[in-house]
């Protein structure tokens, strides 16, 4: 049998969701017919009618690590599954809204396959299953930007440290036990007498994820309010010593999206660019100023790197903007090798 990632945490889901009157198991296929990015099979039972599910296993889930999960089960088809450690009555709600199947290791489940319905929510944890949901140093904020310049540029990963240092924006001595980690987590192996990059797009999705939890609030700079959105079409931000992110570079990238909210990257707020717009302070406003973490320049002048606006997209999660991240997915996917 495969070995199963997070197989813990799947035991104990489907321990709770059997205490509910139904059978469940783990299917057993074949090692080589587990399609890539596949956490596992479940088979599960109920009034002489059986259905196997494809399985996404995630811990910690948050609403702003929703959307890149609702992009995988998508990938995933019709009976997709996802089995967390816990998940809470907001999540349960919207998940159920957008119909996504799910069942967690504290009871609460969403199942929906006629004559089968379990719906279950409200059920509290009773004990944590496992282990942390990223550890070492590569997921802690400045791991996180050395993962960023890897994702970026994938040939970077044998590069001398030094070097990658300077594209990350950190010591020389963070990009050594972050590289160090790599192996023990499957991401780089020496292949021909070089280091390579390996799994890079379930790195991709373990990156936006810790991305949207622990380093992006810590970049903020400042949330302003615009009246109007529509004057980022003309505005140059490298005048101002920005480069866009978030809906505006998605729209210039896939031109599918109209933008609801602006985000900038730069070394720091530019008071000439507030009065410009008369954009004026406000923690939930639509305009929102982030520390640039990275040295090297994208292939767009004044662009943040499709990875980082992939990141935007699916933090903000709604349908618009995980259409666009889709686009951008596959591009990102390409440059990957995958």
């Amino acid at each position: 049998m495969a070995q199963i990632r997070d197989r813990d945490l799947l035991d104990a889901a489907l321990e709770r969701l059997i205490k509910w009157g139904v059978t469940a198991e783990i299917a057993e296929p074949e090692p080589t017919r587990l399609q890539v990015g596949v956490d596992a099979r479940v088979r599960i039972r109920h009034g002489g009618r059986e259905e196997v599910f494809t399985v996404e296993i995630k811990r910690g889930l948050r609403r702003e690590t929703l959307g890149g999960l609702l992009l995988q089960l998508e990938r995933l088809g019709q009976n997709a599954l996802l089995v967390a450690d816990y998940i809470t009555p907001p999540l349960a709600e919207e998940l159920k809204a957008r119909g996504v199947q799910f069942m967690d290791t504290a009871g609460n489940a969403y199942i929906d396959r006629p004559p089968l319905l379990i719906w279950i929510k409200g059920e509290r944890p009773l004990t944590r299953v496992g282990g942390p949901l990223e550890t070492g140093r590569a997921f802690t904020p400045s791991g996180l930007q050395v993962l960023f310049a890897l994702l970026c540029h994938p040939d970077t990963v044998d590069r001398p440290y030094r070097e990658i240092a300077r594209w990350a924006g950190v010591a020389h001595g963070t990009v050594g036990w972050v590289m160090a980690e790599m192996p023990k987590m499957g991401y780089v192996a020496m292949v021909g007498g070089k280091r390579r990059l390996l799994n890079p797009e379930r790195l991709l999705q373990q990156w936006v994820a810790a991305y949207a939890r622990t380093l992006r609030p810590k970049l903020l700079l400042g949330r302003y309010r615009a009246e109007r959105l529509d004057w980022w079409e003309t505005m140059e931000p490298l005048h101002y010593g920005f480069v866009l992110g978030g809906e505006a570079a998605a729209a210039r990238l896939t031109k599918i999206l109209r933008p609801g909210t602006l985000t900038f990257y730069g070394p720091k707020l530019e008071p000439r660019l507030l009065l410009a717009q008369r954009l004026r302070p406000d923690p939930a406003g639509n305009v929102e100023f982030l520390r640039r973490f990275w040295t090297f320049e994208d292939k767009v002048p004044g662009m943040a790197p499709a990875v980082l606006v992939y990141a935007d997209l699916v933090t903000i999660g709604d349908a618009r903007t995980l259409e666009a991240a889709k686009q951008l997915q596959e591009d990102i996917r390409a440059r990957l090798g995958q």
